[in-house]
């Protein structure tokens, strides 16, 4: 050890005893030891402290309250407007029903600076109040709606700053008398702003479906409304194809096939396509869905296969297999 000391001494120049060389690696070791500890501890502290921040952003955020008599809530979303995102909302409920006559659909629209239910439901005039003091929808196909159409003129301007907003959208959800309900398909406004923030955060949603043409630019916006959602039913392609009303030719005029290629990048399902046709548009305008006034249509059974799709989903959604695969 003497040796190793004078060499040791020799290569760095300082003196250094047996001693006091033995003294220094038992501190060097009780060092590295100490150094490895803190770590642990400071890496334990950071997942306390972010379990601290979660609990305390949790406790800023509304708690969701189930609707009143709604058994499952559907919204209908995109990222951009006129997409069809309303027109799909409207003839999906009514599909719901077509497909199965046992349920009973409500139809909600929560789009506040652009109500189209109204419209595209023939509804008009003012809800009455029910002897609980709650606002009873207009029913009209058999599908009770629930607008701030309703509420307002026609020509109306809505001018509203977002406590405005927020408080019309809560009035919306909690002071109406749905009844019994086992869907309620809400027309979202488009874009990811304060309605859909205070919906996702207030009310328990079974599932978002989304719509978008097949257009790059819509499918741009279309993945930012999907990513807001956690339970995502799935793509609806709308105009998806142009059939020609004289000659029957089809035409892809917003291309081919876009919302299906999200849908698997994405990992969600594809829910089906709905042509772009005359018909879908004049019936919407008359406020006389296609699904109603022709219920035998290539278009009304496109409605009617996506809300096939949509039960599916929400019956996947639901099992006990697809949560615990959701939550890891």
């Amino acid at each position: 050890m003497a040796q190793f000391s004078i060499s040791l001494s020799r290569f760095t120049g300082i003196s250094v005893n047996t001693a006091s060389f033995l003294r220094a690696g038992s501190e060097m070791r009780h060092g590295a030891a100490c150094c490895l500890l803190s770590r642990r501890c400071q890496s334990v502290d950071s997942k306390a402290l972010k379990e601290r921040q979660r609990q305390h952003m949790a406790r800023g955020l509304p708690k969701q309250k189930p609707i009143a008599g709604v058994k499952q809530v559907i919204v209908v979303a995109s990222g951009k407007g006129g997409v069809g995102k309303s027109t799909t909302a409207v003839n999906l409920a009514l599909g719901l029903m077509a497909n199965d006559p046992s349920k009973s659909v409500g139809l909600l629209d929560a789009d506040v600076f652009g109500p189209s239910v109204p419209r595209m439901m023939n509804l008009r005039g003012n809800p009455e109040l029910s002897h609980n003091n709650l606002m009873i929808p207009l029913t009209n196909y058999g599908v009770p709606c629930m607008s701030i159409g309703f509420l307002v003129e026609d020509a109306a301007p809505i001018v509203w700053r977002g406590l405005m907003v927020m408080s019309a959208i809560e009035k919306l959800l909690r002071q109406v008398e749905w009844r019994a309900l086992d869907y309620l398909v809400v027309d979202m406004p488009p874009g990811t702003g304060d309605v859909q923030l205070s919906i996702t955060q207030n009310v328990p949603i079974a599932g978002a479906v989304i719509v978008s043409t097949p257009q790059d630019i819509a499918l741009l916006d279309a993945r930012r409304g999907a990513e807001m959602f956690k339970k995502v039913l799935g793509l609806v392609q709308n105009m998806s194809v142009f059939h020609c009303p004289n000659c029957n030719h089809q035409t892809h005029v917003f291309g081919s096939d876009g919302a299906r290629q999200l849908a698997d990048t994405l990992g969600v399902s594809f829910l089906g396509d709905v042509p772009l046709h005359l018909n879908i548009r004049e019936t919407s305008d008359r406020g006389q869905p296609v699904v109603v006034s022709a219920p035998d249509s290539p278009e009304a059974a496109a409605y009617r296969r996506v809300a096939s799709a949509v039960v599916q989903r929400l019956q996947e959604v639901d099992s006990p297999l697809t949560d615990v695969t959701e939550r890891h």
